[in-house]
């Protein structure tokens, strides 16, 4: 079985976005107000491979979500928006 993995960006709403931005100023205790939509996850916040775990350990609890790490790419941590999409398409099953 041949499974497509689609990249194509999916909005993911103001909640996923306010959600996103609330787990990351947990992981990297910051204000999530200086958290942005468009903020770069490593470039601008300074995210790294072991708070990007935390990270994402940190929205499945809030969400519900469980991430499948098959189709976890890394242009999923450009951004917050970017992230917050992957998280609705994961929601959207």
């Amino acid at each position: 079985m041949t499974h497509s993995i689609s990249t194509s960006y999916v909005e993911p709403g103001e909640e996923l976005l306010d959600l996103v931005r609330r787990a990351i100023a947990q992981v990297l205790d910051r204000d999530p107000a200086e958290i942005g939509p468009d903020s770069r996850l490593f470039d601008d916040l300074g995210l790294d491979s072991t708070s990007a775990l935390e990270l994402l350990m940190e929205i499945e609890a809030d969400s519900g979500v469980e991430f499948d790490m098959d189709t976890l790419e890394q242009h999923h941590f450009t951004s917050v928006r970017a992230l917050a999409g992957y998280v609705r398409c994961q929601l959207d099953g």
